[in-house]
């Protein structure tokens, strides 16, 4: 099926941002950040299933990038697929991943439209990706479709962009950027074309949408039992991401495949 116009712009632009996005997650790897967040993956998923051995787990990474998450998983001894709409960030996963890319299954496909039979995998990981899709509803229907039962669906995600809908948000987004310049900390949100991503983002239906309630409805009403926490953040971010990203924290929606 063609890709819809928004899909083929957000593929686009993430291709344009690959090797940018991936000098991100290299240094995630390189810094404390690998190890924070290898330890919460590791406690979300190990307190949902305790006393199983976890090695073998049949994890889903949606929207991996330049494969930050597969790369902790597939540290763990978790059996890892690992799926992006943009080729180019799939290469840059692969290379970033060394030595465990032969462990790593990589496909290019669309978070909306999973080409995997039901109860496909036992995890499902994605950080940063459900505010970007056109239809994020479908996202979840398919998510909830390839969980299998008893299965533990893991989403980081913000209220990305709600400043171009908010008054006060835009207030609030105004003041990071005032504060990463007064700390002389590199601003996240200026140079490679944001300007093109807010212009998606207008286009997209979670941007003026406040989250997570949104998310724990749809999820229940598909039959997953879910819950968030909005502190989240304060686990798994570096200085210089709370600083860039204070007016927009984020959350952890958990929800378990009943």
């Amino acid at each position: 099926m063609p890709l819809s116009t928004i899909l083929s712009e957000n593929r686009h632009y993430w291709t344009g941002r690959s090797a940018g996005y991936s000098k991100v997650n290299r240094t995630e790897l390189a810094t404390a950040q690998r190890e924070k967040w290898k330890s919460c993956l590791y406690k979300e998923i190990a307190g949902h299933f305790p006393g199983k051995d976890l090695h073998g787990l049949r994890v889903l990474d949606v929207g991996t990038g330049p494969g930050f998450f597969a790369i902790l998983l597939c540290e763990m001894g978790l059996s890892v697929t690992a799926v992006d709409l943009t080729p180019a960030m799939l290469e840059e996963a692969r290379r970033n991943a060394g030595n465990l890319a032969e462990k790593i299954r990589f496909l290019e496909m669309n978070a909306e439209e999973l080409d995997f039979p039901d109860d496909s995998f036992d995890v499902i990981v994605s950080r940063n990706l459900t505010w970007n899709l056109p239809h994020p509803e479908k996202a979840y229907a398919e998510w909830s479709r390839v969980l299998g039962p008893g299965g533990l669906l893991l989403n980081f995600d913000a209220n990305w962009y709600s400043y171009l809908f908010d008054t006060e948000a835009l207030s609030a987004y105004e003041a990071d950027r005032v504060r990463a310049a007064a700390e002389g900390i590199h601003d996240a949100n200026i140079g490679e074309n944001f300007d093109i991503m807010e212009d998606i983002a207008r286009r997209i239906p979670l941007s003026h949408i406040s989250r997570p309630g949104w998310d724990l409805d749809l999820l229940g009403r598909l039959g997953l039992r879910a819950e968030a926490d909005e502190s989240f953040w304060k686990k798994v971010w570096s200085r210089e991401e709370k600083i860039n990203f204070s007016s927009t924290p984020m959350f952890i929606i958990r929800a378990e495949a009943v």
